[in-house]
């Protein structure tokens, strides 16, 4: 399996980075899928709507939502999300909470993870 075959999956509540991140996985070669599972009352909607290969979850607290994002929603709304994302969490191949991260390293820990997982597969 080459850069090009592997899809990759994303999924995370909102802010937590996953437009940002599809987009530069994108400019290196990877098909990136962003799967708005967090919108989601169906709790497997990421498989039904993509099969990825590599299932990505960027994480981010309630407060660095709100402070990357002017995001209109309680924590309330939060924990709705991270409850529709329990399924896709819990399958998940990699797991980042964002938070501490800039775009640049939460990219590297990705790319990183992916070019392992590409190696055992060949």
């Amino acid at each position: 399996m080459t850069t090009n075959d592997l899809l990759v999956g994303l999924v995370g509540p909102c802010a937590s980075g996953k437009s940002t991140i599809k987009s530069r996985l994108e400019e290196m070669g990877y098909r990136v899928r962003h799967i708005a599972q967090e919108h989601s009352y169906v709790p497997d909607m990421w498989q039904k709507i993509t099969q990825p290969d590599i299932l990505v979850f960027l994480d981010a607290s309630y407060p660095v939502t709100c402070a990357r994002r002017n995001l209109d929603w309680s924590e309330a709304d939060y924990a709705e999300q991270q409850r529709r994302l329990a399924h896709a969490r819990a399958h998940a191949d990699l797991y980042l909470l964002t938070d501490p991260l800039d775009v640049h390293r939460v990219l590297e820990q990705i790319r990183e993870f992916l070019e392992k997982w590409l190696e055992k597969s060949r």
